[in-house]
């Protein structure tokens, strides 16, 4: 059997099923190569042997850097960009159809990739290990990095985040082990070849490309089915669809929760202070313990499914416990940014991702435990006009643990313009205060930072921006010059 594919193999489909594809001396062209994911496959390919280029609708730390190392990255995103010679186009998931680069390449007959059709090639010929599920992907993919780089293991690595311990949101290592993020958006992970996997949850999202919880469900199961006889699957005890997704494999299936009856079972004790102690036990067995700086059983959940797979890597129980006890996070999750004070009193400003509802719910929660604020303010930007439409109720019935609600324009991405005016930031206010919240809608952004200035702060009230657009500008404006 051939164990190298070209790039036009890897584009039509014809190459065979386990074929690693050679990039040597190759050119590959990225369009959207400034974000996480495609400036970190870029790298991964220039060290596969590929010469890389690429192009980004702006200039960014990530496309300085990319230049620095040897990649030339253009900010003019036309026809021209496209090299003469390139032989593989590489796209992002916000490429659309339209987009002159792409259609440059079709005209010349350019083999063209998604950006996880490239990834999943790569893994062939390493030990690739996959984070999998709806919520906690970059944050568990970043705490098994942190524990396998300072256990003393060198891994590859791509998150869909910045996490500065371990060098930002990828890693070209020496070792074999490639370790990824997989998200279920366009059924992206069914590109991929793992070894090893994990499905942390499985909630309804991505409701613009999947009917409901039934096609994610057989999306994910589709996942799983790509693992060999000889990798594993570690999946949540408690998520109702455990059964539907790993029923019918070959390979080690070992579950995790929070329940006595799972495999692996996650205990967390009572707060000290600033940290959390969780306990890991097997089979009713302590193997593990760790206190975090991370609030939230949803992170304690995290850190355990990482010291699992790191255990499974090879790592000792000792150099897991310790090395998560360093972890300190990463950009944009439950990230404090700093406190500001006002006539009142300090207020502390934290920046969270989050924009689905279960997601909402867990953070606050968790915010609300670990900081005990007197005030809970929290900016939230809904995040896809489909996505709130779609989940309406649920957002609603997030913000529990919110004192007060302040919502912004729906952050555009992705929808049709019908979709758009299907659903309003007004709506979802609507709702949160016929539930008895207080809550608003602002805009522009620069509105809600003067509007939070006039809001009567006290010594530890809470400020969180939550979403996955930029609302996190907010936050940066309140505080001010840092």
């Amino acid at each position: 059997m051939s164990m190298t594919a070209s790039p036009q193999q890897l584009a039509d489909g014809s190459r065979e099923e386990l074929a690693a594809i050679d990039l040597v001396g190759q050119r590959v062209h990225f369009v959207g190569i400034g974000g996480c994911g495609m400036s970190g496959l870029a790298r991964l390919a220039q060290q596969r042997g590929a010469i890389c280029t690429g192009t980004d609708r702006a200039d960014s730390l990530t496309v300085a850097a990319l230049r620095d190392s040897g990649i030339a990255v253009s900010l003019d995103q036309t026809s021209q960009s496209v090299p003469d010679d390139c032989d593989l186009m590489v796209i992002s998931a916000a490429i659309k159809a339209d987009h002159p680069e792409l259609a440059e390449a079709d005209r010349r007959g350019v083999s063209i990739v998604k950006y996880a059709q490239l990834l999943g090639r790569l893994m062939i010929g390493c030990t690739g290990v996959a984070i999998a599920g709806t919520h906690g992907k970059s944050t568990t993919t970043s705490l098994l990095s942190h524990v396998l780089i300072s256990c003393g293991l060198d891994p590859s690595l791509i998150v869909g985040a910045e996490c500065k311990q371990i060098g930002g949101g990828w890693r070209v290592g020496a070792g074999d082990l490639l370790v990824a993020e997989a998200c279920e958006y366009d059924r992206s992970f069914c590109y991929f070849h793992p070894e090893h996997a994990v499905i942390l949850n499985i909630e309804e999202d991505h409701l613009d490309m999947y009917k409901g919880i039934d096609d994610i469900v057989e999306a994910f199961a589709d996942f799983t089915r790509l693992l060999p006889r000889d990798g594993s699957l570690l999946v949540n005890h408690e998520m109702p669809h455990r059964l539907a997704v790993s029923g019918a494999l070959h390979c080690v299936v070992e579950t995790i929760g929070f329940a006595p009856q799972a495999d692996w079972r996650v205990q967390m004790d009572s707060p000290t202070g600033r940290s959390t102690p969780a306990l890991l036990y097997n089979k009713g067995k302590l193997v593990a313990a760790w206190a975090s700086t991370l609030p939230g059983e949803h992170m304690a959940y995290n850190a355990a499914v990482a010291a699992v797979t790191a255990h499974r890597l090879g790592v000792t129980w000792d150099g897991i416990s310790q090395a998560i006890g360093t972890f300190e996070g990463l950009d944009r999750r439950m990230q404090r940014l700093g406190q500001r004070t006002l006539k009142g009193g300090r207020v502390v400003v934290v920046d969270d991702y989050g924009h689905h509802p279960t997601e909402i719910d867990t953070t606050l929660r968790a915010l609300r435990q670990h900081y005990q604020p007197r005030q809970l303010v929290c900016v939230f930007q809904p995040h896809q006009h489909s996505r709130t439409l779609f989940l309406l109720e649920q957002f609603a019935a997030s913000f529990s643990e919110a004192d007060q609600v302040i919502v912004p324009e729906i952050f555009f991405v992705r929808d049709s313009e019908q979709e758009r005016h299907k659903v309003r930031a007004a709506d979802l206010v609507d709702r949160l205060r016929q539930g008895g919240k207080k809550a608003m809608h602002l805009h522009p952004l620069k509105a809600i930072v003067e509007q939070l200035e006039l809001i009567t702060w006290g010594d530890g009230d809470l400020l969180v921006t939550m979403g996955a657009g930029n609302v996190w500008q907010v936050a940066r404006d309140f505080l001010g010059p840092q």
